[in-house]
């Protein structure tokens, strides 16, 4: 029996995301701020990423390290948190409390049990004296008002102690208190990461007492994210917001029925959601490509890619756990890779044939672009893919 209900094609979703997601000239965004509202939340677990994604989409990518800073540090309009799947986001400040009461709030009860239990599997550690350290390093970074993890075991030596992480496990490796102990505090919004130290590239962080976020019923932060997050990756599915948040199901159909959001047929023939207000067709955009960075949010967005991504390219773009490298994008669709030589200029393999020459134009047209900004800067993804090892060497 024929469906009844809107159908999104393939196409559809594509120039959605070109449009949405600022990836066509056309629709770039003036500010890291209306980037990062259009995309809910950037990556940031490899901290080059969210300055990378931010300069493929502003209008003026000449400086974005410098808005990007400026934003998470000065301004404060940007958070660097905790989120989804136990993932560090870059979020609009004002999503902060509506990410934490949703989502990082389950998240840092897991990680606290998981700390106890390690540390007393081990050795003599146990909850009391993880209290008394975590009291100590609190009133430490209270008096510094910032501070990096070796500058607070200064106060309180024992965040020196170590402990065995995942014990018997592929992962088993020891680590120190602190490491853990901030990434605790971090997830319960109780300390929060500043400046890094060295360049934009650095994955070391200072640390400061966070604010005060309002604490929200879990039932609404989720619709709330579950709104924002359907107005920029939208059509989606259960599935596919299931990945994205690490929810229950039973979350998620609460979440969708919360919004009212409304079911459309898929070209892979599976169900996706919108919000009520947004089943008109995107007017197609003029021709783009795009040098998106490893963990950019646009191709980390969805469970299901096989609409902008062929399955013959997974192998080469994604490392053993998931998480895409650099990636070169034409219309829509991810073509190929790129990674940095030595001195910086990018350089690129396209995975399909002969994309024609308007395609080969802009491709060459958006790593000059990138280069540009990233003069001699020399980016090495956390996460290392096959291709861009490749092409790096």
């Amino acid at each position: 029996m024929p469906s009844h209900r809107p159908r999104m094609t393939d196409e559809e979703r594509r120039n959605r995301i070109a449009v949405r997601h600022h990836l066509t000239p056309a629709a770039r965004a003036p500010t890291v701020e209306q980037v990062a509202n259009s995309l809910t939340a950037l990556h940031g677990t490899d901290p080059a990423t969210v300055h990378l994604a931010a300069g493929a989409r502003l209008t003026d990518a000449a400086g974005p390290v410098a808005a990007m800073e400026r934003a998470l540090y000065e301004d404060r309009t940007l958070v660097r948190m905790h989120g989804m799947r136990h993932t560090v986001f870059v979020f609009p400040t004002a999503l902060a409390p509506v990410v934490q009461s949703s989502t990082t709030h389950a998240v840092a009860a897991r990680e606290r049990a998981t700390l106890i239990k390690q540390l007393t599997a081990g050795s003599t550690l146990d909850a009391q004296w993880l209290a008394d350290v975590e009291k100590s390093t609190l009133q430490a970074l209270t008096r510094r008002g910032e501070a990096t993890a070796a500058e607070l075991a200064q106060d309180e030596p024992r965040l020196r102690e170590q402990f065995v992480y995942a014990p018997g496990t592929s992962y088993e490796q020891r680590q120190t208190v602190s490491t853990r102990l901030l990434r605790l505090l971090g997830t319960e919004a109780r300390v929060v990461r500043g400046r890094p130290l060295g360049s934009w590239t650095s994955s070391q962080f200072r640390w400061a007492i966070a604010p005060a976020l309002p604490d929200l019923p879990p039932a609404d932060a989720q619709a709330t994210l579950t709104r924002a997050w359907l107005a920029s990756h939208g059509p989606a599915t259960e599935a596919d917001l299931k990945w994205w948040t690490g929810w229950k199901v039973t979350d998620v159909r609460k979440a969708l029925q919360a919004v009212a959001a409304v079911p459309v047929d898929l070209d892979d023939g599976t169900t996706g959601f919108v919000l009520p207000d947004d089943t008109t067709p995107t007017e197609r955009p003029a021709p783009w490509a795009a040098f998106l960075p490893a963990l950019d949010p646009t191709p980390m967005g969805w469970q299901s890619r096989d609409w902008y991504l062929a399955p013959a390219h997974r192998a080469a773009l994604f490392d053993r756990s998931g998480n895409i490298g650099p990636t070169v994008w034409w219309n829509g669709r991810v073509i190929g890779g790129w990674a940095q030589r030595p001195d910086g200029e990018p350089v690129w393999r396209l995975l399909v044939p002969d994309p024609g020459r308007e395609a080969l134009a802009a491709i060459e047209a958006e790593a000059a672009r990138l280069h540009t900004w990233l003069g001699t800067t020399r980016v090495t993804p956390r996460f290392r893919t096959p291709l861009e090892r490749e092409l790096s060497a």
